[in-house]
């Protein structure tokens, strides 16, 4: 009987140490898939909203939706509308851009996912002028960009944006 109490614990201990060699060699295997080369790091996808911004500051619509995948979903700050293909995302900074917007990002979390995708969320804040007043006002608002690489270009396919709610 202590035999294959022995056994029987000696057995365990190879099947937890094997369990444990088998998650680590995962937990490996997930870490080195951080660090290959071609991963974008957050500096790279905090950029792209800086390119976009610069878009905005052009003043044409076309130039800002060159930003957006062709299938990309847009849930814009100011409209209800969700636009969901480049003549409706064209529309919505026809008429956003009258106000002469500069966005700044108050906090920024990146999640880089894979090689071809990352997402970018967090707060930030817009520049609005009034066309008929000349009178500069500031709007914060949450945002969230998810971002594909197609083609070798980091494109936009989808873009959510909403007035940060008052309170906590």
């Amino acid at each position: 009987m202590k035999r294959t109490f022995r056994a029987r614990a000696a057995g365990a201990t190879a099947a937890a140490l094997a369990l444990t060699v088998a998650a680590g060699v995962g937990v490996a295997r997930a870490g080195d898939d951080d660090e290959r080369p071609g991963k974008p790091g957050e500096r790279e996808i905090a950029a792209l909203f800086g390119q976009w911004n610069a878009a905005l500051r052009t003043g044409d619509a076309g130039t800002v939706a060159d930003k957006y995948a062709a299938d990309a979903v847009l849930l814009p700050t100011v409209s209800a509308q969700i636009r969901t293909d480049r003549a409706a995302i064209v529309d919505y900074f026809e008429h956003f851009l009258l106000n002469k917007p500069r966005g700044e990002k108050i906090r920024s979390v990146i999640n880089v996912l894979d090689r071809n995708s990352a997402i970018d969320a967090g707060l930030y804040r817009f520049h609005l002028t009034d066309p008929a007043t000349g009178r500069v006002s500031q709007v914060v608002a949450r945002y969230t960009y998810a971002y594909e690489k197609r083609g070798g270009k980091w494109l936009i396919v989808n873009h959510h944006s909403s007035v940060l709610p008052a309170g906590g």
